[in-house]
């Protein structure tokens, strides 16, 4: 028995698979964690979601900005973005059953020494007080008024946490902690504009990690979401996120051995129009 985590797929659906492949996995016997951004961007955005829904008993999965784009797209609350990979989705007859499954999906994940979030964790908050405020947010995503929530959700303030905050800006924070930070001042205020290199970072930001005073520095924290970044082994800090939609790699971590194992893009997951556009 192995347990493995993955990076984000993205909709790489060839790729994906080839790992599998590589791994040897075994539904029966293998666990499969994926940080989030399961879909979307890549040409295999149903096949993806078809697939982590078939296997969904081995599976342990935490929800992507993509992934909650897509659930709003579906919902018909924001247009689908210029670039986006999710006709395939919308249009399928099986929809509704993938995108409830995926709408049900935690924020974060804990198990054993290991947490697991798509983005990242603000630096003030303790693992525990994390896994509460993301059950606020699973709450409202698996409640009956879900729909207020996802109409409410987008935005970049506020971009700090306090403890007072309520209502959807409560939401609002944890929501784009989780699913959308990289980099934040030492007291915690979030930007979301900087998607580049560690060399790069704007002057008064460093990584959401790298806030010395981070309370939840001494647990194994497994996250995607910033593909610049690359692939990170530091003590208690694993990043995964190694740009496959972009040509770099899949990357898998064995999280019994620590492990690394990647396969290459597969040029087949790049979408059609991009395909069609480098030839």
């Amino acid at each position: 028995m192995a347990t493995y985590a993955i990076g984000d797929l993205q909709g790489c659906y060839h790729a994906f698979q080839a790992l599998l492949t590589r791994l040897k996995f075994d539904q029966d016997k293998d666990q499969l964690w994926l940080v989030g951004d399961l879909i979307n961007r890549g040409s295999g955005t149903l096949e993806v979601l078809r697939w982590c829904y078939a296997h969904r008993n081995s599976l342990r999965i935490v929800l992507g900005n993509h992934d909650l784009h897509a659930i709003v797209v579906a919902a018909g609350i924001v247009a689908a973005h210029r670039g986006d990979t999710l006709q395939s989705l919308l249009a399928a007859d099986d929809r509704d059953v993938l995108l409830d499954w995926l709408r049900h999906q935690p924020l974060v994940y804990q198990e054993a020494d290991y947490l697991m979030v798509h983005a990242g964790l603000l630096p003030q908050w303790t693992v525990d007080q994390t896994m509460a405020y993301a059950a606020e947010v699973e709450s409202a995503l698996s409640g009956e008024n879900y729909l207020h929530f996802l109409t409410h959700m987008y935005g970049n303030l506020p971009n700090c946490w306090t403890p007072d905050l309520t209502g959807v800006d409560r939401l609002r924070v944890i929501t784009n902690a989780a699913t959308r930070l990289r980099i934040c001042t030492a007291e915690g205020e979030m930007e979301f504009k900087f998607k580049g290199e560690l060399q790069d970072i704007p002057h008064g930001y460093m990584p959401w990690f790298d806030v010395p005073t981070r309370a939840s520095k001494d647990t194994q924290v497994i996250f995607g979401h910033w593909s610049a970044l690359g692939l990170q082994q530091r003590k208690n800090l694993f990043a995964l996120d190694t740009g496959c939609l972009w040509g770099g790699k899949l990357t898998a971590l064995n999280l019994n051995t620590k492990e690394i194992v990647q396969v290459d893009a597969h040029p087949l997951d790049r979408p059609i129009a991009i395909q069609k556009s480098e030839h």
